[in-house]
């Protein structure tokens, strides 16, 4: 099979892009599909797939896939993406358009022109920070901020916010010396977080700037994750660390976000999104 795409990311966070409008996909072959393309050996090498779909719900649709071959519910980085390549392939035609979301429908802004959108803005909607609907067991306390989580012989105060997909959010005095590669695939797996958990580790810089690593759920050490420094400005308010109301300069590893989390609830994520090579991939399925 001659599959055609595209490969893009969102500050190194990088995914392979099927546009479904043109290259329909059959449901059974996702998961493998996903893991082949994702392997960076035999493959094309990213952190997962993501499909641009048609939708009678949005302007468009977006399914990721994750580099082991489990589906995400949302992405920020890959939103970007999504909306950088919907307008400049005119999928869309106007500048402000939906995408949906196994996580929901979001709103994206696309800023430049259509031979070259330079940065997107998303509204990515409000926080779930309800323990049950992270989901997160326990029993204590409807919201959990700075909450005692003891994992191998780490005393850590966690902070637990979903974005549409679930984040554990700590904060550490030095960001170089976060336990991300020790304690990022233990927790991701913890039993107390039933559909896994994104790991993020925090550092305050000043009052409008923090570092940020994170260990990502089916995908391990990535460059970015949106959703989780959108999820990591929420924490740090929570915990009084950060204002609302305020753009904060998120520093990833792959470079910088700006994510505001506004009066009504609603957090907005400013971004790049790059382009990095189109071909067609020929891939023949294990039967």
């Amino acid at each position: 099979m001659n599959v055609p795409f595209t490969k893009m990311h969102g500050l190194g966070n990088s995914y392979i892009f099927i546009n479904v409008f043109d290259f329909p996909v059959e449901e059974d072959y996702l998961s493998e599909l996903a893991i082949a393309v994702a392997n960076k050996d035999t493959g094309i090498g990213s952190d997962g797939l993501i499909l641009i779909h048609p939708t009678g719900d949005a302007d468009v649709g977006m399914r990721i896939f994750n580099n082991d071959g489990s589906e995400g519910k949302n992405c920020g980085n890959g939103l970007r993406c999504v909306a950088k390549f919907a307008y400049e392939n005119e999928l869309v035609h106007d500048k402000q358009f939906t995408i949906a979301t196994k996580a929901g429908n979001v709103i994206a802004e696309v800023h430049g022109n259509r031979s070259r959108i330079e940065e997107v803005t998303v509204n990515m909607g409000k926080p779930i920070l309800e323990r049950e609907q992270i989901p997160m067991t326990g029993e204590s306390a409807l919201q959990v901020v700075a909450e005692p989580f003891q994992v191998e012989n780490y005393h850590l105060d966690l902070t637990a916010v979903s974005m549409g997909n679930p984040h554990a959010v700590f904060f550490v005095d030095h960001i170089e010396e976060a336990p991300l590669t020790t304690l990022g695939p233990v927790i991701e797996k913890d039993s107390r977080f039933p559909e896994g958990v994104n790991v993020e580790f925090i550092e305050k810089v000043n009052d409008q700037e923090i570092h940020f690593r994170v260990w990502e759920r089916g995908s391990g050490i990535t460059q970015a994750c949106g959703t989780g420094a959108c999820a990591s400005v929420v924490a740090s308010i929570l915990n009084g660390k950060l204002e609302k109301n305020k753009e904060i300069t998120v520093h990833l590893a792959g470079g910088d976000l700006y994510i505001i989390w506004d009066t009504d609830d609603i957090v907005w994520m400013r971004g790049k999104a790059e382009t990095t090579v189109s071909g067609t991939f020929y891939w023949e399925r294990n039967d």
